[in-house]
């Protein structure tokens, strides 16, 4: 089948990385291997953090020029199936209804998500677009729970509901050695060979990710230096904060190449976050994935990707003193860091693998097909 896929939050191809740039390449990769030819039909972003309602219409106006465009071309040879993955009132999708009902195409959507204080105020219009591209897709696929209930209680009826499990690529992080890795890592950051050492894997911005990194910072004053050493990976506009805040506890290894992120959490022991307002938090995953336990916040989506007591501590969003108390149950208990480093790598190949994202995928693509 062919399948135009459209991403207006983040294309699978923008030179920034985020959690969204990953799922949506996920998500092409999925495709791609259940045998599908996937064609990226715009890199029109759509998003608009600031309530600027001149810069929506304008991104609207690009959307319905681009679909008209797409319409000419395609109404000879028109894909099977359009794909967009995640729509919300700041990135709204304006090309897949309008194409979807010229060219008869079935319409899927992957983690969409409403929020009805949005229908006034500066986002109204990209609400509206929102709401009126779900009610016209064949087959929604929330992401959370919190999610699938807030479009049923939008009114989307549940038999259009194909629940898609966050999910990762375990294939890389799979036969990887940690002895080998960990060396790598003491060579080229200087930490102990010795000592446990935790990871942090994030972006470092304004909103929640800096408030995460203040938490962490926050919580590390609870806990002897000598305890662990602390690896940061990410890099951001707000980096010199995010050093300032974490100075004489953490090495930064910045941006790295998304290749080679399962090679160094394979060498590490633990993965913190705080996770303020995570939606759920990719590097979660890619962390248990490598096998390690996690601490982090009890936050949104995270409960449900990691099993608290399991695979991860769990605790009380914000709360410092408690996440440091995790952390010190991690650094001194190593047989059960071990365990559950174990019990999360299992978790992630079982419950949240390209296997059983494919799996998701195809109900949701045979729901849309015979809507049409």
């Amino acid at each position: 089948m062919r399948i135009a896929f459209y991403a207006p939050l983040k294309a699978p191809n923008h030179r920034v990385p985020s959690g969204d740039r990953t799922v949506a390449r996920l998500i092409v990769k999925a495709l791609e291997s259940m045998g599908h030819t996937v064609e990226l039909a715009s890199t029109l972003r759509a998003y608009d953090g600031s309530g600027d309602k001149e810069r929506q219409d304008t991104i609207a106006a690009k959307g319905l020029k681009q679909a008209q465009a797409l319409e000419t071309r395609w109404r000879s040879n028109p894909p099977d199936l359009w794909f967009t993955y995640h729509l919300y009132h700041k990135a709204p999708d304006h090309l897949g209804p309008r194409l979807a009902d010229a060219l008869g195409l079935p319409y899927v959507v992957a983690e969409p998500s409403i929020a009805p204080k949005q229908r006034g105020g500066p986002w109204a219009d990209g609400y509206a677009h929102s709401i009126a591209a779900l009610a016209r897709a064949d087959a929604l696929m929330p992401v959370t729970a919190g999610d699938a209930e807030g479009l049923t209680r939008a009114g989307i009826p549940g038999e259009r509901l194909v629940p898609l499990t966050p999910f990762v690529d375990v294939a890389p992080y799979q036969h990887r050695k940690p002895a080998p890795a960990r060396k790598r890592l003491v060579e080229r950051y200087g930490v102990s060979p010795d000592k446990p050492l935790a990871v942090v894997v994030a972006m470092m911005r304004d909103g929640d990710k800096l408030a995460s990194y203040r938490v962490l910072a926050e919580s590390l004053g609870h806990i002897d230096p000598k305890a662990m050493d602390l690896l940061v990976i990410g890099d951001g506009p707000c980096r010199a904060e995010v050093e300032s805040l974490l100075k004489g506890r953490a090495r930064f290894a910045g941006q790295i190449n998304p290749r080679s992120l399962p090679a160094m959490l394979v060498g590490c022991d633990l993965c913190l976050w705080p996770a303020i307002n995570e939606a759920y938090g990719m590097a979660l995953l890619g962390a248990q994935a490598a096998g390690l336990p996690l601490v982090a916040g009890r936050t949104r989506g995270v409960p449900e990707i990691a099993r608290d007591g399991k695979t991860a501590l769990l605790v009380k969003e914000g709360d410092a003193p408690a996440f440091a108390a995790a952390v010190q149950r991690l650094i001194d208990e190593p047989l059960r860091r071990a365990a559950m480093g174990a019990a999360a790598a299992d978790h992630v190949a079982v419950r949240h693998s390209m296997a059983s994202a494919a799996l998701a995928l195809d109900r949701a693509i045979t729901l849309a097909r015979h809507a049409r």
